[in-house]
């Protein structure tokens, strides 16, 4: 017989996991994480899940997902079913923005290089000009 784990305060959970009180209130405000019950003194009790959802909210945040994103997928999975579909269209949807950005910078990074190219000392500068390199272009 599998014996279920007592839920854990919530200053367990944050030491446990890492994650510091104020952000699991503030998943739990955000509907991320749900607290199964309160002490008599009414500290936030959580089951031992809690930890595995932690885990998947912070990997899902370094891979660029944003909060609203990740409480899609948990709610998905709190459906009875597995978010993957979704995660994967999202992830093709971060490479897309990820190449686009990389191209907008590389842009700027020519920009750059052609301004540094040309710097030039000024000898005389004019009265309501700040730096003439940059606002040449």
């Amino acid at each position: 017989m599998l014996v279920k784990e007592a839920p854990k305060q919530i200053g367990l959970v944050a030491k446990e996991s890492g994650v510091p009180i104020k952000t699991i209130r503030y998943y739990e405000e955000l509907g991320l994480l749900k607290a199964s019950s309160r002490t008599e003194g009414g500290y936030r009790l959580f089951d031992t899940d809690v930890f595995a959802r932690l885990n998947f909210i912070k990997r899902s945040q370094s891979l660029g997902l944003s909060l609203l994103e990740i409480k899609e997928f948990l709610d998905v999975h709190d459906q009875g079913e597995l978010p993957c579909d979704h995660i994967e269209v999202k992830l093709k949807d971060k490479i897309v923005t990820i190449t686009q950005q990389i191209e907008q910078l590389q842009i700027l990074k020519l920009e750059l290089e052609g301004l540094l190219s040309g710097w030039e000392t000024v000898p005389e500068i004019p009265k309501n000009t700040i730096c003439p390199i940059i606002e040449r272009a």
